[in-house]
């Protein structure tokens, strides 16, 4: 047996011989509810509520309570946890990029998994993801996550690729009172927040604010991209400390909502490194402001039901001090850099987004929805600072007076506009009593690449009394990033004529209540995507590479997730998944994501109200994408520990070890290998200690 293996088994006997002194009653549905929250209903599938197990999607859910009792403490801790989903890292800056079923990983963005914040997109318009605002982003004020693994752009369109993950927060019911924590942990890692829910005058009312810092791991990089001209600063640590500000406030009142939200990230540091050459010098900076407010009244009329929202956000990347791309001394093309390449990309977006929907119950057994919206996508201003500039082949030379502002001569983008207008509908057709049948198809019409529709069909069907299967076939499609159509860097041209990436996929889902205390959950998948968005060297080197729609790829898989109540105070969870995915053109794995993951998590609630977590982690069979050469991507288990107090008293207290054994976890450094020949290496054991007292 190995002895990460031998460590988890141990682990595992001593949570079983601790549940032997637990109450051993019956499991009451009701205290499940209040330890775990309510995961019996869901809204991502349809846009609107509804039983979980009837769905039409392979979803999850996690809520606030199941949060705390794993003692996450970060958002990326409990998108681990989700059975298909692995959560890696890109080189530029560390920040996490969310695979789901073998899709999502092997570049410094993530743009094929759509992240929505209370239903609206969060998307950056030069990078097409989550952008760098949302690095380390804290679980405090989170009151549910609902992940929809598949495609979902029938219903939210552009990016809802390989999956959907909408991050709600919380409201003034959620958090009624006012409470005030703090957490300390590894890294010199400190963070304080205050909280408040209550009613003022005729509306609901909830506030949030954090602040936080941290050095971030110093993990070492043994060779980086700059060891090829013997300036390299490897052996060196990689740069991920930052600064962290996180607020929000959420107003109701009758049937209206406003929201809005910030996130600052700070002296964000470089990972490892732009051009994946050590930078422990550059400091860089994120900043993401959004607000929405939206009017909801699911009884409008008898048999209508209206809703209407407009939200904005404004996102900035910005470099203060520059970035050091290459080290001093660097000599390229027989060009000497003595201070280094210095280069400082900076982009500012704005997006305002108008969307309304009907929902009409007034047909016999059908639940029709209409909906219609226009969004407003403006990457409105650009800032290129640099020491040199770049040749007809795409080459640097050295500029003799230094670093300047060459915007207006050489950006590495221009600003853009882009306009959307999408209308969709939707119909849940109960035709018998144990089957419904749901269709729906959306069509989104775009300023600069025309039009794309992509239908969906879902059949539920209620097999037994404990038993619902369905099967679903759904489209999505990924719009090109600005930085994809339209950048102005030889190194990577970018090509205003390219179409979406597009993905088609077939599903069976079976979920099975095998006993009172025992639910099995079982998922099956293939997918076939089109049109992969890839840089490609043209045949005449003076034009470097662009951008080309010239990539395809299938894959297959399964998820198996199995969750025991034992008792009333221990519940055991785990899930195993397994995917494979093949490059079409290559015929070998498209590389980066595990081919088989297996997560295993004990919650224990023992004598007066205690609690436990132990989870194990286990990432198998990540295979490099063609022509990279390097052996496999080595395999790793973790094992996380984690002991509370009790959560209905004032004062609240949660310990927790990550890494307890201390693995060697290590992330697939990107193409080319060369780059970071030892890939990215991540946190070793680390300590938390969190407080909170409601007052």
């Amino acid at each position: 047996m190995q002895p990460a293996f031998r460590q988890v088994t141990l682990c595992f006997l001593l949570a079983f011989a601790l549940s032997s002194e637990a109450n051993a009653q019956s499991t009451d549905e009701e205290d499940l509810a209040l330890v775990y929250g309510d995961k019996s209903t869901i809204s991502i599938a349809t846009g609107s509520k509804q039983n979980f197990r009837r769905a039409p999607a392979v979803a999850s859910v996690v809520t606030s309570e199941e949060i705390e009792a794993m003692g996450a403490k970060d958002l990326d801790a409990i998108l681990e946890s989700v059975p298909g989903i692995h959560v890696s890292r890109a080189s530029i800056r560390y920040p996490s990029t969310y695979t789901i079923r073998g899709i999502g990983g092997g570049g410094p963005f993530n743009p094929q998994i759509l992240l929505l914040q209370n239903g609206i997109p969060t998307t950056t318009m030069y990078s097409g993801d989550k952008g760098y605002a949302w690095v380390g982003v804290p679980v405090e004020n989170i009151a549910r996550i609902e992940i929809i693994r598949g495609p979902g752009s029938a219903l939210y369109g552009a990016d809802a690729y390989a999956g959907v993950i909408n991050v709600i927060t919380k409201t003034a019911s959620d958090t009624l009172g006012t409470s005030i924590g703090a957490r300390l942990g590894s890294f010199n890692t400190k963070s304080t927040w205050l909280q408040h829910g209550g009613v003022w005058g005729d509306m609901d009312v909830a506030t949030y604010l954090r602040v936080g810092t941290t050095d971030g791991i110093k993990e070492i990089i043994q060779a980086d991209n700059a060891t090829r001209f013997g300036t390299s600063l490897a052996p060196g640590a990689v740069s991920t400390g930052y600064n962290s500000i996180d607020g929000s406030i959420n107003i109701s009142y009758e049937k209206w909502r406003v929201r809005s939200a910030y996130k600052l990230r700070d002296k964000l540091g470089t990972g490892a490194g732009v051009a994946s050459a050590l930078d422990p010098n550059s400091l860089g900076q994120a900043e993401s402001i959004n607000a929405d407010i939206s009017w909801k009244d699911p009884l409008f009329t008898q048999n209508w039901g209206l809703a209407i929202t407009a939200s904005t956000q404004h996102y900035a990347s910005t470099q203060p001090n520059n970035l050091q791309l290459y080290p001093p001394g660097t000599i390229l093309n027989g060009k000497l850099f003595s201070k280094g390449l210095i280069g400082g990309p900076n982009s500012w977006d704005k997006q305002f987004r108008l969307s309304g929907s009907a929902s009409y119950s007034g047909f016999s057994n059908h639940n029709l929805r209409i909906g219609a919206g226009y969004n407003y996508l403006d990457l409105y201003r650009v800032k290129t600072v640099n020491n040199f500039t770049l040749d007809s082949k795409g080459a640097p030379i050295p500029i003799s007076i230094g670093t300047i502002d060459i915007t207006e001569i050489q950006p590495h983008i221009r600003p853009h506009l882009r306009r959307l207008n999408y209308l969709y509908a939707q119909d849940e057709w109960n035709f018998t009593r144990d089957w419904t049948l749901t269709t729906g198809v959306r069509q989104d019409n775009y300023s600069d690449f025309g039009s794309t529709t992509n239908p969906r069909l879902a059949l539920v069907w209620d097999t037994a009394i404990n038993l619902t299967s369905k099967f679903l076939y759904g489209q999505a499609f990924r719009a090109p990033s600005f930085s994809e159509q339209y950048n102005l860097n030889p190194v990577a041209n970018g090509n205003a004529e390219l179409s979406p990436e597009t993905i088609q996929t077939m599903e069976a889902a079976f979920s099975w209540q095998a006993c009172s205390n025992t639910l099995i959950n079982l998922n099956l998948f293939h997918f076939n995507t089109q049109n992969i968005i890839t840089l490609v060297n043209n045949t005449a080197p003076a034009l470097g590479a662009t951008y080309q729609n010239i990539g395809s790829q299938q894959g297959s898989g399964i998820e198996l997730e199995a969750i025991w109540d034992a008792n009333s105070a221990l519940r055991l969870t785990g899930n195993y998944a397994y995917q494979k995915s093949i490059d079409s053109s290559s015929k070998q794995d498209v590389g980066y994501a595990p081919h088989s993951q297996l997560y295993l998590r004990t919650d224990w609630r023992y004598t007066n109200g205690w609690h436990a977590s132990t989870q194990v982690n286990r990432v198998m069979d990540r295979m490099r994408s063609a022509g990279d050469t390097r052996p496999q991507v080595p395999n790793y288990t973790t094992v996380d520990l984690s002991v509370g107090t009790p959560r209905k008293s004032s004062w609240q207290i949660t310990a927790s070890v990550l890494n307890l054994f201390n693995a060697d976890v290590r992330e697939p450094s990107s193409a080319p290998s060369t780059a970071i020949p030892n890939d990215l290496p991540m946190a070793p054991r680390s300590l938390w200690l969190q407080s909170n007292y409601k007052m």
